[in-house]
């Protein structure tokens, strides 16, 4: 039975991306995030009407991935280092390096159901640095959040011959994908 709700974010890893020239791209393996609070990934593209004898002929749609905010307990070093371009001295010291190109990355998370998890991967994306701020302690210790935003965009796949942005499981999917989902990242096959 499918789920009929879905709560909570759990489960994130990232996985260091090599874009290939035809869009395609190949993975490290992924590494544990934790820290999770929340993930809002707004989809981006248009649909742009076309209109003939007085109506909507045909409509064209934009698929251009997804952007939003990725909200974490605390952006760990790895992710600093591997993905936001800083860089740890002989002290282990981290700096920020103001001329690091952007790394690509797959955000790999799941979203828990009622009757199961579901599993996703985003494939080709960037993110900004969290921004530097917290507060003073009061009676109550509060924990201050750190937040990315992240950009993800499509790779190719020419097993399928389409580009993709996104996938996830579904209650159909074999239980050695499902269960090896953060061991790799997951690319679409033929039927």
């Amino acid at each position: 039975m499918a789920n009929k709700i879905k709560y909570g974010l759990k489960n994130v890893y990232y996985a260091v991306a090599t874009i290939a020239d035809d869009g395609s791209a190949t993975y490290e393996t992924p590494v544990k995030f934790p820290g999770a609070v929340s993930l809002s990934l707004e989809a981006q593209g248009n649909t742009d009407p076309f209109y003939a004898d007085n109506i909507k002929y045909y409509v064209g749609v934009s698929n251009n991935g997804y952007e939003g905010d990725l909200e974490m307990a605390r952006v760990i070093d790895s992710f600093k280092t591997d993905v936001l371009g800083f860089v740890a001295d002989k002290n282990n010291v981290m700096y920020e390096d103001a001329g690091a190109e952007a790394v690509h990355f797959a955000l790999l998370f799941q979203f828990e159901g009622d009757k199961k998890a579901t599993r996703h991967v985003m494939y080709n994306c960037t993110a900004t640095r969290p921004a530097a701020s917290s507060q003073t302690k009061g009676e109550n210790v509060e924990p201050q959040t750190e937040t990315v935003t992240i950009s993800a965009g499509t790779i190719y796949v020419d097993a399928i011959k389409k580009d993709i942005p996104k996938a996830e499981t579904t209650e159909e999917t074999p239980v050695a994908t499902y269960d090896g989902w953060f061991d790799a990242v997951y690319i679409p096959s033929a039927q």
